[in-house]
């Protein structure tokens, strides 16, 4: 049996040692320790071996909770930034529309400015606008202290008729 490469907790096998091969290993055969397990595993060396263990996968675990944040946060933030950008592409799109129809009007009272300064501009003018006075008329402006009647001064005149024989 202690060559046939049994595992378990009465195995043999030699454990080197920095000051030399014990008598008992040098025999080949393994004490046993105290606990039950040879080889020198006590229980309190597998329990910090768990706890290594325990601690190496909670950290790992810790740095990909970490990592997914980031991403999710990348996630989220790429996707506000890209609405951000359609809705100022949208806003640039109705800013050029209302350009190009300024730019329109702009041309158009260009072209008829320059029009009055040519050749019978001011007799197109006239003949344009309908509401100029036509030559050797008066134009009459009438002007009041009161911009609208009141109902003041409407009951005191129909009074005075009444009083009136």
């Amino acid at each position: 049996m202690a060559g046939d490469g049994a595992v378990g907790p009465f195995s043999l096998h030699p454990i080197p040692s920095p000051q030399g091969p014990p008598a008992a290993a040098a025999s080949g055969v393994e004490p046993i320790r105290a606990g039950g397990e040879a080889g020198g595993y006590s229980r309190e060396s597998q329990l910090l071996s768990l706890s290594a263990e325990r601690q190496e996968l909670v950290c790992s675990l810790i740095g990909l909770a970490v990592k997914l944040g980031l991403v999710a946060l990348t996630g989220v933030s790429l996707f506000r930034l890209a609405g951000a950008y359609q809705q100022r592409m949208e806003s640039q799109g109705e800013i050029a529309a209302v350009l190009e129809l300024e730019n329109a009007k702009l041309v158009k009272a260009r072209e008829r400015f320059d029009a009055l300064f040519m050749v019978e501009g001011e007799q197109r003018l006239i003949r344009e606008q309908s509401q100029w006075i036509a030559p050797n008329r008066l134009r009459v402006i009438w002007q009041s202290n009161r911009p609208f009647p009141t109902v003041e001064s409407a009951v005191s005149g129909s009074g005075n008729q009444g009083a009136r024989p």
